[in-house]
């Protein structure tokens, strides 16, 4: 990355366009480009550095992120009003850019203060969770966690909460296929995270998703760490909010015992995020969280890159990175699979970027992928997974999910991940309990706007403060503190308990 003028940022040689750092004028001649914007250029949006036919290609990071629809010239300002999305080939080349991961060796390797469970299970926070089979069984849930707030647990200083896991399914959906597959994982995905000292399930009774059948299909034992019930067998819901309550209050002894110890940092798993980008995403935020992932991974650890429809048009440059040709074909796989699912319910892969997205520069999805991509670090490609599937590769991996943020992370938590890092360029608010979320912003102005939210200011990136491998060592380094107690931003805000959005598909009925 080039940026040695004070209004723009140029990527790469071979691009024809560059990115304003602010917005410019019409009329300002762009240092080292020989030129001068025909119009006022906003903030995070691109000019046009030579003269783009109607039909060619338009280049940033040396990738093609669109075509354009009419001739544009030099200084003009390249946007949806001149670019479109068109077929291109992307040449795969499975494995050409594996190489070997250079390990540190395990006796300098990073430690954290983490939390060992009886099996061995590793957890970075300690919760108490109600979990809910069924959106009928939420109130119920909510009051049994609302029993707990305030100076409730005070006699238990390790505990770092009761949290009630409520959504919007459950019933009125089929009980078999990918729908159902899916909830019936990413449920046994929350069941099994470390970050649980204990579990309450809470069901209805007469729901599509039964709680009996799922202590049989998961062949899960009710014992002092997990209990079950249904507001029907407890005789309604007050009754079932005393016996929740009572049930709950006999775990917290043994949370409580829980304590920190020194642990290596191949023992994280951590879940890549990003939402609300803008064009300072793919600059700043993410390749500097994709170095921090290398540093994981370098580490012993793993990092799971997630989003399929994000990285949709960049996937040749992780299959080129996949340890094995399987790998790449699995992604691949997944592609297609989005491909056939959004045609058949009447949508495109490129109705993203969001509008948001867009008014932060980012034009076409090929952009905004590219930039997302980033997140994913250098290191090879080890293992790719359905959505909520539990993660136990170590290294770099990725999982499919939808772009939409909280159900994208939902999915990763119920993986397996015990930190999670989200980038963001426009101000996305988030948080995921039981697992700690770190924010990172793209720029300056938007971290000192909302710097109650925001952990980490990548925009020194920009301002040419600190370089992609600095800030990458610098977000590690809060990754490290972070899983080993210190509350993030939005743990301190109290988000959390709201985003727990398992990915639904199929007709409700």
């Amino acid at each position: 990355m080039s940026s040695d003028t004070e209004v723009t940022i140029r990527l790469h040689d071979a691009d024809n366009v560059v990115t304003a750092k602010e917005t410019i004028p019409s009329g300002t001649n762009i240092p080292g480009e020989g030129l001068a914007t025909a119009m006022e250029i906003p903030m995070g949006h691109k000019v046009a550095t030579e003269v783009i036919s109607s039909g060619e290609a338009i280049r940033k990071y040396d990738q093609i992120i669109g075509f354009a629809t009419e001739q544009i010239n030099p200084g003009s300002h390249v946007h949806t009003q001149n670019v479109e999305m068109k077929e291109f080939d992307r040449d795969y080349k499975f494995g050409e850019d594996a190489k070997p991961t250079d390990f540190i060796p395990d006796a300098k390797r990073a430690k954290f203060q983490g939390i060992v469970r009886p099996d061995g299970r590793v957890a970075t926070r300690n919760y108490v969770g109600v979990l809910t089979s069924v959106n009928c069984s939420a109130t119920a849930a909510r009051y049994i966690a609302d029993a707990f707030s305030g100076d409730a647990l005070a006699d238990y200083p390790n505990v770092d909460g009761v949290v009630a896991y409520t959504h919007g399914t459950g019933c009125g959906m089929a009980g078999s296929g990918l729908g159902w597959e899916l909830l019936q994982a990413t449920i046994n995905g929350y069941k099994r995270h470390p970050n649980f000292a204990a579990l309450l399930m809470v069901g209805l009774g007469c729901e599509v998703n039964q709680v009996a059948g799922m202590l049989e299909r998961h062949g899960w034992t009710q014992d002092s760490t997990f209990q079950a019930m249904t507001i029907q067998d407890a005789g309604g819901t007050m009754a079932t909010v005393r016996e929740g309550v009572a049930r709950v209050k006999e775990m917290l002894p043994e949370a409580n015992k829980a304590v920190r110890e020194p642990l290596a940092a191949s023992n994280l798993k951590l879940g890549l995020e990003c939402g609300g980008s803008d064009a300072y995403s793919g600059i700043s935020a993410n390749p500097s969280l994709g170095a921090a992932a290398d540093l994981l991974v370098r580490n012993g650890g793993t990092a799971i890159l997630a989003e399929t429809p994000e990285i949709y048009g960049a996937e040749h440059l992780l299959t080129r990175r996949a340890e094995t040709r399987e790998v790449g074909e699995k992604l691949v796989g997944f592609i297609r699979w989005w491909e056939g699912f959004t045609k058949k319910n009447g949508a495109e892969m490129n109705n993203n970027p969001s509008p948001g997205n867009k008014a932060g520069g980012l034009t076409t999805i090929l952009e905004k992928s590219l930039g997302a991509a980033a997140k994913g670090g250098t290191t090879n490609l080890v293992d790719v997974y359905q959505y909520a599937e539990e993660v136990t590769a170590k290294g770099f991996t990725f999982m499919n999910t939808p772009g939409y943020d909280v159900a994208s992370v939902t999915g990763m938590v119920a993986g397996g991940a015990n930190v999670v890092c989200f980038t963001t360029g426009r101000g996305s608010v988030f948080g995921c309990k039981p697992v700690p979320s770190i924010k990172l912003a793209t720029n300056r102005a938007m971290y000192e706007h909302m710097s109650e939210d925001m952990d980490i200011n990548c925009g020194l990136v920009i301002d040419g403060e600190a370089s992609v491998q600095e800030m990458g060592g610098n977000i590690f380094d809060v990754i490290l503190k972070i899983a080993s107690g210190e509350q993030s931003k939005s743990e301190s805000l109290g988000f959390g308990g709201d985003e727990f959005v398992p990915w639904q598909i199929g007709a409700v009925m």
